[in-house]
Protein backbone atom coordinates (compact mmCIF):
# COMPACT_ATOMS: atom_id res chain seq x y z
CA UNK A 1 0.00 0.00 0.00
CA UNK A 2 1.40 3.41 -0.90
CA UNK A 3 1.68 6.19 1.67
CA UNK A 4 -1.13 8.13 -0.07
CA UNK A 5 -3.40 5.08 -0.04
CA UNK A 6 -2.58 4.48 3.63
CA UNK A 7 -3.37 8.11 4.51
CA UNK A 8 -6.62 7.91 2.57
CA UNK A 9 -7.65 4.72 4.37
CA UNK A 10 -6.89 6.26 7.78
CA UNK A 11 -8.95 9.36 6.93
CA UNK A 12 -12.02 7.28 5.98
CA UNK A 13 -14.77 7.15 8.57
CA UNK A 14 -16.04 9.62 11.16
CA UNK A 15 -13.87 12.46 12.43
CA UNK A 16 -14.89 11.79 16.05
CA UNK A 17 -16.10 8.58 17.67
CA UNK A 18 -18.02 9.11 20.90
CA UNK A 19 -19.05 6.77 23.68
CA UNK A 20 -20.33 7.16 27.20
CA UNK A 21 -22.13 10.12 28.76
CA UNK A 22 -21.15 13.31 26.94
CA UNK A 23 -22.58 15.49 29.74
CA UNK A 24 -20.32 14.06 32.47
CA UNK A 25 -16.55 13.98 32.88
CA UNK A 26 -14.83 13.70 29.50
CA UNK A 27 -11.73 12.23 27.92
CA UNK A 28 -10.64 13.73 24.61
CA UNK A 29 -8.26 11.49 22.65
CA UNK A 30 -6.23 12.98 19.79
CA UNK A 31 -5.28 9.92 17.73
CA UNK A 32 -2.88 10.52 14.84
CA UNK A 33 -3.31 6.90 13.69
CA UNK A 34 -7.05 7.28 13.12
CA UNK A 35 -8.27 4.21 15.02
CA UNK A 36 -12.04 3.78 15.25
CA UNK A 37 -12.84 4.35 11.61
CA UNK A 38 -15.81 1.97 11.90
CA UNK A 39 -17.41 4.26 14.52
CA UNK A 40 -16.36 2.29 17.58
CA UNK A 41 -13.82 2.83 20.36
CA UNK A 42 -10.93 0.41 20.71
CA UNK A 43 -12.12 -2.40 23.00
CA UNK A 44 -9.65 -1.44 25.73
CA UNK A 45 -11.34 1.96 26.12
CA UNK A 46 -14.92 0.72 26.46
CA UNK A 47 -14.83 0.20 30.26
CA UNK A 48 -13.64 3.81 30.70
CA UNK A 49 -16.63 4.96 28.63
CA UNK A 50 -18.92 3.47 31.29
CA UNK A 51 -17.86 6.32 33.64
CA UNK A 52 -16.89 9.13 31.26
CA UNK A 53 -17.74 10.54 27.89
CA UNK A 54 -14.97 9.57 25.48
CA UNK A 55 -14.37 11.66 22.37
CA UNK A 56 -11.93 9.77 20.13
CA UNK A 57 -10.74 12.40 17.65
CA UNK A 58 -9.43 10.67 14.53
CA UNK A 59 -6.85 13.25 13.45
CA UNK A 60 -6.48 11.97 9.84
CA UNK A 61 -10.21 12.57 9.32
CA UNK A 62 -11.15 16.18 8.60
CA UNK A 63 -12.75 18.12 11.44
CA UNK A 64 -11.41 16.08 14.36
CA UNK A 65 -9.06 18.75 15.68
CA UNK A 66 -11.73 21.44 15.41
CA UNK A 67 -14.08 19.29 17.47
CA UNK A 68 -11.44 18.78 20.18
CA UNK A 69 -10.67 22.48 20.30
CA UNK A 70 -14.39 23.28 20.55
CA UNK A 71 -14.87 20.83 23.43
CA UNK A 72 -12.09 22.51 25.40
CA UNK A 73 -13.27 25.99 24.44
CA UNK A 74 -16.84 25.27 25.57
CA UNK A 75 -15.70 24.19 29.04
CA UNK A 76 -16.77 26.58 31.78
CA UNK A 77 -16.42 26.91 35.53
CA UNK A 78 -18.25 24.14 37.34
CA UNK A 79 -18.39 21.88 34.26
CA UNK A 80 -17.28 18.23 34.66
CA UNK A 81 -13.56 17.61 34.31
CA UNK A 82 -11.86 17.06 30.97
CA UNK A 83 -8.78 14.90 30.41
CA UNK A 84 -6.82 14.92 27.15
CA UNK A 85 -4.76 12.06 25.74
CA UNK A 86 -2.53 12.64 22.72
CA UNK A 87 -0.16 10.36 20.90
CA UNK A 88 2.84 10.88 18.67
CA UNK A 89 2.50 13.85 16.35
CA UNK A 90 -0.64 15.06 18.16
CA UNK A 91 1.26 15.91 21.35
CA UNK A 92 2.21 19.42 20.23
CA UNK A 93 -1.36 20.09 19.09
CA UNK A 94 -2.72 18.98 22.48
CA UNK A 95 -0.35 21.34 24.27
CA UNK A 96 -1.45 24.20 22.00
CA UNK A 97 -5.16 23.52 22.66
CA UNK A 98 -4.67 23.36 26.42
CA UNK A 99 -2.54 26.51 26.39
CA UNK A 100 -5.28 28.28 24.40
CA UNK A 101 -7.96 27.18 26.91
CA UNK A 102 -6.27 27.54 30.33
CA UNK A 103 -7.87 25.52 33.09
CA UNK A 104 -10.20 23.58 30.78
CA UNK A 105 -8.29 20.29 31.03
CA UNK A 106 -7.41 18.80 34.39
CA UNK A 107 -5.08 16.17 32.92
CA UNK A 108 -2.93 15.72 29.81
CA UNK A 109 -1.22 12.44 28.93
CA UNK A 110 1.30 12.59 26.09
CA UNK A 111 1.93 9.09 24.73
CA UNK A 112 5.26 8.63 22.96
CA UNK A 113 5.58 12.19 21.63
CA UNK A 114 7.29 11.75 18.27
CA UNK A 115 10.05 14.34 18.56
CA UNK A 116 11.98 16.26 21.18
CA UNK A 117 10.13 19.43 20.26
CA UNK A 118 6.83 17.78 21.20
CA UNK A 119 8.01 16.43 24.54
CA UNK A 120 7.58 18.33 27.79
CA UNK A 121 11.37 18.65 28.08
CA UNK A 122 11.46 20.46 24.75
CA UNK A 123 8.48 22.68 25.58
CA UNK A 124 9.10 23.55 29.22
CA UNK A 125 7.63 27.03 28.79
CA UNK A 126 4.28 25.74 27.54
CA UNK A 127 4.16 22.83 29.99
CA UNK A 128 4.88 25.19 32.88
CA UNK A 129 2.12 27.52 31.72
CA UNK A 130 -0.51 24.76 31.43
CA UNK A 131 0.53 23.28 34.76
CA UNK A 132 0.15 26.69 36.41
CA UNK A 133 -3.36 26.85 34.94
CA UNK A 134 -4.22 23.58 36.71
CA UNK A 135 -3.46 20.85 34.15
CA UNK A 136 -1.49 17.81 35.34
CA UNK A 137 0.87 16.87 32.46
CA UNK A 138 2.32 13.36 32.24
CA UNK A 139 4.30 11.47 29.59
CA UNK A 140 4.05 7.76 28.84
CA UNK A 141 6.90 6.33 26.78
CA UNK A 142 7.11 2.75 25.59
CA UNK A 143 10.92 2.72 25.38
CA UNK A 144 10.48 0.72 22.19
CA UNK A 145 11.18 1.40 18.54
CA UNK A 146 7.48 1.64 17.72
CA UNK A 147 5.27 4.06 19.65
CA UNK A 148 2.39 2.73 21.71
CA UNK A 149 -0.95 2.91 19.92
CA UNK A 150 -3.50 4.82 21.98
CA UNK A 151 -5.68 1.71 22.22
CA UNK A 152 -2.89 -0.16 24.05
CA UNK A 153 -3.86 -1.42 27.54
CA UNK A 154 -0.90 0.43 29.12
CA UNK A 155 -2.27 3.74 27.81
CA UNK A 156 -5.73 3.03 29.21
CA UNK A 157 -4.22 1.94 32.54
CA UNK A 158 -2.23 5.21 32.78
CA UNK A 159 -5.34 7.26 32.04
CA UNK A 160 -7.46 5.35 34.54
CA UNK A 161 -4.79 5.65 37.25
CA UNK A 162 -4.40 9.39 36.71
CA UNK A 163 -8.16 9.91 36.85
CA UNK A 164 -8.72 7.63 39.85
CA UNK A 165 -10.84 5.23 37.78
CA UNK A 166 -8.96 2.09 38.77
Amino acid sequence: MTAAASDSARAAGPSVVTAGDPSGPKVIVLDPAGAGKHDGLPATWRPLAERRGVFWCRVPAGGALGEADDLLGDHGPGDPEIAVVAGGSSAATALQFIERHPGAATFLLLVDPDSDSDSPAGRDDVVTKVREAGTDVQVLSADAEDPLPLGHPDVVAAVRAALGDV
